[in-house]
């Protein structure tokens, strides 16, 4: 990539950015200002010069993806989809956090036009965004070809001190250091601030030395509030590594511009009204002016948004080429883009006839697996350490594996997600919202049950009861509607010698109660 070249109209981006993020939350006196303003010149960056994706067609299968794992910085968000040409109006920033607008108070991928996860709930975006990078991984090594690459894009993600400071962050950027997923870039907005203050309160932690004994390639720009070239270059530099995920650490000022600026005040409250004049007179923008986009921000953007229909374009053509070359690879890449099952698979299932000799319901979910697997290739298994107790990996399954450590390979179907069951629920998210892939993870907790369902509810995650240490990211799940099977195994009441500690009785209840859960 060549060198960075400064454009005349990028402060200016910048700065709309930041007034649009003092406007929006003041409306709607509610939400978070200092976040969007202070990574401004973060995302501007990124989004000019890196990302590739297509506003007009939101769903195109090779864009690069995008996460905001500090969802409370939402405006930021929404106003770049905005700016982009995403199905947001200016009205639709006016309602922000409004009961039924499309630009609710955390992202919502399931509702408005552009968001890939749902985010809030904090440290779970960075975790699906390792499950965005694996999933990529995964199509590129079962479908490109020599001269032809499908699947190439890039996983990027912006994220605080809040969701370092998540114990489901740590379980998946650990792993994701130990798959050498080279296709993630994460952005870590480091501006010292929480809702109690400074982090020297509680988060003093080297996070570089922390991220490199993850096995990430990290790097560092010091001043993010004004230092474009810098940030540009550390993005260059990371795309450059291929063998491991990269964290860029920007130092920047949280609330840039405002009286407040760098305090935990600006972080989830409004800016005054005076406030947001002086931040306006500062920046050059008329203070009598609400909403404002001057007419060059949105040419700029609209320039973005080209770049990625060109790409798009390019893509479809390759992918017709594809299809002449490749035509049953090409049959079967499209089916599962589509979220189409494969014809006839339910007859691969076993049949029971009463009075046959019983077995455990987790055998039987062995059987079940072991006979669908072949005829439903996106099905992408794994457990968090328990495998030969879930019996969830086929007698062919190939593990999913960096090829430099000879345990498997990227085309592998079987995820070994170690003694992380909040983590490997987070991955899995991100691995279904990919598309193209339907993930099932197996742990342990209250009463042995196996139950598929696949077709009409594809779109809710099915549980057969599970370990509460994930809840956080079955909900989202449930929220998002991602089509995520869930295998748990072993009774409470059969696991009586463990003691109480492993007798859960309130987990089925926990789970029935929650929205848009298959639970059986």
């Amino acid at each position: 990539m060549s060198s960075f070249q400064k454009e005349a109209d990028d402060e200016k981006c910048i700065n709309t950015i930041r007034t649009l993020a003092a406007d929006v939350v003041a409306k709607s006196n509610s939400g978070h200002p200092g976040a969007p303003m202070g990574m401004a010149p973060i995302a501007h960056v990124l989004f000019s010069r890196f990302m590739i994706a297509n506003p007009k067609n939101s769903k195109w299968y090779n864009r690069d993806r995008f996460v905001l794992s500090n969802g409370h910085a939402c405006a930021l968000h929404y106003i770049l989809l905005h700016l982009l040409g995403y199905k947001l109006s200016m009205d639709d920033l006016k309602a922000f956090r409004q009961v039924d607008s499309l630009t609710p108070g955390h992202p919502e991928s399931s509702h408005t036009d552009g968001i890939e996860v749902t985010t809030g709930p904090l440290g779970q975006g960075i975790s699906n965004a390792v499950g965005l990078a694996a999933a990529q991984a995964h199509i590129a090594a079962t479908f490109n070809k020599e001269g032809f690459d499908l699947s190439t894009n890039h996983t990027y993600a912006f994220l605080g001190d809040g969701c370092l400071q998540e114990g489901v962050a740590s379980e998946t950027c650990s792993l994701a250091g130990h798959l050498q997923l080279g296709n993630l870039i994460a952005l870590y907005d480091d501006n010292h601030i929480t809702i109690d203050g400074e982090t020297d309160v509680s988060f003093t932690e080297d996070v570089v030395k922390r991220f490199e004994a993850y096995g990430w390639h990290v790097q560092v720009v010091k001043d993010g509030d004004n230092d474009l070239e810098g940030i540009y270059n550390a993005i260059v530099e990371a795309q450059k590594v291929k063998d491991k995920p990269s964290l860029i650490k920007v130092h920047t000022t949280i609330g840039y511009g405002s009286a407040k600026q760098g305090t935990e005040s600006v972080h989830g409250s409004p800016l005054k009204a005076d406030d947001i004049v002086n931040v306006k007179k500062k920046f050059g923008f008329d203070p009598e002016q609400k909403f404002h986009v001057p007419d060059e921000v949105y040419a700029r953007y609209n320039a973005i948004g080209v770049r990625g229909a060109e790409a798009e374009a390019k893509w479809e053509a390759l992918l017709s080429q594809y299809a002449q070359k490749y035509p049953e690879e090409h049959k079967e890449l499209t089916r599962r883009i589509r979220g189409d099952l494969p014809e006839g698979w339910e007859k691969k299932l076993p049949v029971y006839k009463p009075g046959e000799k019983n077995a455990a319901s987790r055998k039987y979910s062995e059987i079940v697996l072991q006979a669908i697997s072949s005829s439903i290739p996106e099905l992408v298994g794994g457990s968090a350490d328990l495998t030969g107790s879930n019996l969830t990996r086929v007698k062919e399954a190939v593990d999913f594996q960096p090829p430099s450590t000879k345990l498997g390979s990227y085309a592998g179907r079987y995820f070994r997600y170690g003694v992380r069951e909040h983590g490997m629920g987070a991955i899995m998210n991100g691995l279904s919202a990919y598309g193209g892939i339907i993930p099932f993870g197996g742990t342990f907790l209250v009463r042995e049950a196996a139950y598929f369902r696949f077709g009409m509810d594809a779109n809710a995650p099915t549980l057969q009861n599970f370990v509460s240490y994930a809840a956080g990211a079955v909900r989202l799940s449930a929220l998002s509607q991602h089509h995520v099977i869930w295998v748990a195994t072993h009774d409470s009441i059969g696991l009586g010698e463990d003691g109480p500690t492993h007798q859960p009785i309130e987990t089925a209840i926990h789970l029935r109660a929650i929205p848009n859960l298959h639970f059986w």
